[in-house]
């Protein structure tokens, strides 16, 4: 014996796919497509390919309206325009979509604050379009308000986490006070819709990190308060309030918007032969739901609907068993957002909603808006990542809405038990 150790081929060689001991980025890319929602990843580009197909039957009617004497736009001119945005929209979700959960934490902090920050200065060097002066330009036009949505609800909640590391930190008046601010600085552009929809997220994630009924009842008060003093003090949300209930003329927006949503009947005219979409303002953006309506039908409404639904039922399937706080409440937080600011679109076209001035998610034209909610989607998709072969038993949503696992487990020990499954 010479004390030599046996020869074995290649044992020190390190794995080709992990060079420098880190993974290459093909192995990457499966773990992501392993950990991922492929179903959700599958509905949300499914409605953003009935979207593509909804803005081209909208676009000549925008494009008639806005052609002057001077400039006439190409029928498809929004069409064309949406396919260029779409394509940056896609490389921002796949992009968000990849980060781990701890990095799309850090990214929403962070765009939490920088839009934040240019909230503040959207009412007095933003730029005014139709009444309302929520875009600021810096290279580029975008509204702070779109991406400050997606960071709202991962900022809000990383803050109601923390009451798992302390459960006296003042974790609700902290986001309570945030959604004043943010609020007060959306009530300045004039922007009442998306300040409803902020309130919305926040009373959502209230609920779920487990706040006390009595100071639930509180707030609740509160806000009513403030909802009834907004009218009385708030011109545009007094208007828009009133001629809700007052009922529509033929020449409100809204009676339009319903008006084309029924003139296709059930199977609707066909594609390129509505109507009554080329008196409707803002076809492709804030009614493009009446369009669909108009050339595809109720039917094809309806499906929009269920697939909205079906998108929302999805993420909370994914939350049922989740063990994690923040991605609990972050994951239901930009699923309320994303399923509240398309419910509300929908209703302002059913002529159920006070006009809002609100796009409809994924199928609308937009620039910054498309980014804005494809940036949202994938750090939706990047928070709910799970490892396929990692089981837990600890307690989620569906414990909280006792119709989880986890309830059946009584001891610490077995709700904190993991079962690996090779």
């Amino acid at each position: 014996m010479n004390g030599m150790q046996p020869f074995v081929p290649g044992a020190k060689r390190k794995p080709a796919h992990i060079p420098g001991g880190k993974l290459s980025r093909w192995s990457q890319l499966k773990i992501w497509w392993r950990e991922i929602d492929c179903v959700l990843l599958g509905l949300i580009l499914f409605l953003m390919t009935l979207g593509t197909i909804a803005v081209a039957a909208a676009s000549p009617a925008s494009a008639d309206r806005l052609s002057t004497s001077s400039v006439t736009l190409d029928p498809l001119h929004f069409f064309y325009r949406h396919l260029a945005w779409q394509a940056v929209a896609l490389c921002v979700l796949f992009g968000a979509s990849l980060l781990s959960r701890e990095n799309a934490r850090r990214l929403g902090i962070l765009l939490g604050a920088g839009m934040l920050g240019l909230l503040f200065f959207v009412p007095f060097v933003g730029v005014e379009i139709n009444g309302a002066r929520r875009w600021i330009n810096l290279g580029m036009q975008f509204q702070p308000s779109e991406f400050l949505k997606p960071a709202f609800a991962i900022v809000l909640a990383w803050i109601l986490s923390w009451r798992m590391r302390d459960p006296n930190l003042p974790v609700l008046p902290i986001a309570t006070g945030l959604l004043i601010l943010i609020a007060a600085l959306m009530m300045m552009q004039p922007n009442f819709g998306g300040t409803i929809l902020f309130g919305g997220v926040w009373f959502v994630m209230i609920i779920l990190s487990g706040v006390p009924v009595k100071r639930l009842g509180i707030l609740l008060g509160g806000g009513l308060a403030l909802l009834t003093l907004t009218y009385f003090l708030y011109d545009n949300a007094r208007h828009r309030i009133d001629a809700f209930f007052g009922g529509g003329t033929a020449f409100d927006q809204v009676d339009l918007a319903s008006r084309t949503l029924l003139a296709g009947g059930w199977t609707g005219a066909g594609y390129g032969l509505g109507l009554r979409k080329m008196s409707l303002p803002e076809a492709h953006t804030d009614y493009i739901f009446s369009v669909i309506g108009e050339e595809f039908g109720l039917i094809a409404c309806a499906f929009i609907v269920l697939l909205y639904l079906a998108i929302v039922l999805r993420v909370l399937m994914r939350l049922v068993d989740e063990e994690d706080l923040f991605a609990l409440l972050a994951g239901t937080g930009l699923v309320a957002l994303f399923g509240g600011q398309a419910f509300i679109n929908i209703l302002v076209n059913l002529q159920l909603f006070p006009s809002k001035g609100m796009t409809l998610p994924l199928v609308s034209y937009g620039g910054s808006s498309t980014i804005a909610v494809c940036l949202a989607v994938g750090l939706l998709i990047a928070i709910t990542r799970r490892n396929p072969y990692l089981k837990t038993t600890t307690r989620g949503l569906g414990d909280l809405l006792g119709i989880g696992q986890g309830g059946a487990m009584t001891t610490p020990e077995a709700r904190i038990t993991r079962e690996i499954h090779q």
